[in-house]
């Protein structure tokens, strides 16, 4: 079922809300649990089994973890304080294995269902190339819905139970409505149990200020969905499918509207999920916080999918940068290299993993995992060269407050992420490769306009995507400058609010890339 379809947006989201505030206060997080078991059900039907047997492993983990902490804290109460520190390094040893033991279930489904399939072909190349006559099988396998996002968070609810950050739920129904919660299965954003669990669970009352905030940011979610990226979609796929026949100006153009395009259809559809869930009181995190404003490529992941980079530097990143070993290189790089790089090194290593997680978590290819090394390189070379660039900027009377500069910044990481982009789009490694060498070279083969409207991109819908573009820029810079929009349509009269409303709905009907020449279009990021 898609978030942007009238099956979700009328019957399912208004039956649910209907059920939700008619419901006991204390009962309503079933109501919430009973909605997402459908929309799952109708969305991958038998499927639905994995996540509920993932869950109870999660679950059951989870509570032995807290009982051999809470035993180890009974029984320290008593002793020395030698004893006491032995007792808690081996506490801490027995939720370390219980906590691997969960992350390796939960990782183990997710590597089964997602990346079998990749593993076994190159497992069986490279035992080609040593001439070994073994051979794995392929299984045909069905990938559970959203299985790469639910999976992140309950290792996450794992991770922050044997960490102590919060206390293992003991009503399972209650961890299942999180795990499950309809609008965050698709795409995200990648949910922390201590921030939406308890939402979930205590059961919200209507609140008509945060009602009417959830169906502005549904339009608008729907807006970036329906009127800019679905009209795109057909453009994109045409010229990438015939990647070779293109070059120059075409190609380079393609690369920004799908950038464009990617960007218009994730972000739209979180805007929905966060629009559906604030319908009944609950807050999602916030996943964009426009990104092409960055002026770095790790400003740009700071501010594009910011629930899984999050989870990333929480998960990833800091346990390794902060592991007995990981110090140890920080004190020889102290020693040999100087205190920049005892901080630089180990970092560099541990984003390495990170950047590998992030192409990896994207697909089973290696154009992802290439994708992930990509943006590794830029960051490592970035952070190696800051010594030099410190130095550099002011003997050439540049500073990094000043406005022409930042303006260059910004540019540069539009373009390398144009560059990413591309090798996430195209169809293998070899053709991403093709499509980045023939940007320079001239497109001969007829006029931009020409080959818009051949491709799917008229004049006339080239200007609605314009002009929707335009939309979308001025939003984003005013939220860069600190004005929140949503307050501002708030504060208006009741007239004005609602002529706001109306004006938005009228662009999703009319506008909208419906009709002849359009199809229905999945959201991107549901494959991942």
């Amino acid at each position: 079922m898609q978030y942007n379809s009238w099956l979700y947006l009328l019957a399912f989201l208004g039956v649910t809300v209907l059920c939700y505030y008619l419901a006991p206060l204390r009962l309503r997080w079933t109501v919430l649990l009973g909605a997402s078991a459908v929309f799952y059900w109708i969305s991958c039907g038998w499927l639905l089994c994995v996540l509920p047997l993932t869950a109870l492993g999660v679950y059951l983990l989870a509570l032995r973890m807290e009982r051999v902490k809470e035993s180890g804290r009974a029984a320290a109460a008593a002793l020395p304080r030698e004893e006491r520190r032995l007792l808690r390094e081996r506490t801490q040893r027995q939720t370390g294995r219980l906590l691997a033991l969960t992350a390796a279930g939960a990782f183990g489904v997710l590597f089964f269902t997602k990346y079998f399939n990749f593993a076994a072909v190159n497992l069986n190349a490279l035992l080609a190339a040593l001439r070994v006559p073994a051979r794995i099988p392929g299984l045909h396998l069905l990938m559970p819905l959203g299985i790469s996002f639910y999976t992140l968070s309950a290792v996450s609810y794992a991770a922050d139970v044997a960490h102590g950050v919060c206390p293992a739920q003991r009503n399972y129904g209650k961890l299942l409505a999180f795990l499950l919660f309809f609008p965050v299965i698709t795409e995200g954003p990648v949910s922390r149990y201590g921030q939406l669990a308890p939402q979930i669970s205590r059961g919200n009352r209507f609140d008509c200020r945060t009602f009417a905030f959830g169906v502005q940011l549904i339009l608008w979610g729907l807006f970036q969905k329906v009127v800019l990226a679905d009209r795109l979609d057909r453009y994109v796929g045409n010229i990438f499918d015939h990647y070779r026949s293109y070059s120059g100006i075409v190609t380079a153009l393609t690369a920004v509207l799908y950038t464009f395009q990617i960007y218009m259809d994730f972000s739209g559809c979180v805007d929905i999920a966060r629009g559906s869930a604030e319908l009944f009181g609950i807050h999602l995190a916030e996943n964009f916080r426009r990104p092409f404003f960055a002026n770095s490529v790790n400003d740009f992941w700071r501010r594009w999918h910011i629930t899984l980079g999050a989870w990333l530097r929480d998960y990833i990143f800091y346990p390794l940068s902060m592991s007995r070993g990981f110090q140890r290189l920080s004190r020889w790089s102290r020693k040999y290299l100087g205190a920049y790089y005892a901080a630089a090194v180990p970092a560099l290593f541990a984003l390495l993993a990170v950047w590998l997680g992030n192409g990896i978590w994207h697909g089973a290819a290696w154009k992802y995992i290439v994708y992930g090394l990509y943006y590794y390189a830029i960051t490592a070379l970035g952070m190696l060269l800051e010594p030099v660039f410190l130095r550099l900027l002011p003997a050439l009377g540049l500073s990094r407050e000043q406005r022409g500069y930042r303006i260059f910044q910004i540019l540069r990481t539009f373009v390398l992420v144009n560059v990413g982009m591309v090798i996430f789009r195209a169809d293998s490694l070899p053709a991403a490769a093709f499509m980045l060498r023939s940007v320079f070279r001239p497109y001969r083969g007829g006029s931009l306009a020409g080959v818009l409207a051949a491709q799917g991109l008229p004049l006339g819908q080239a200007a609605i995507a314009a002009a929707g573009a335009a939309v979308v820029f001025a939003v984003s810079l005013l939220r860069e400058r600190g004005v929140c929009l949503r307050e501002a349509v708030a504060r208006r009269p009741i007239p004005v609010r609602w002529a706001v409303y109306f004006a938005a709905l009228l662009a999703v009907l009319i506008a909208g890339a419906y009709g002849p020449g359009f199809g229905s279009v999945d959201f991107i990021y549901a494959q991942f």
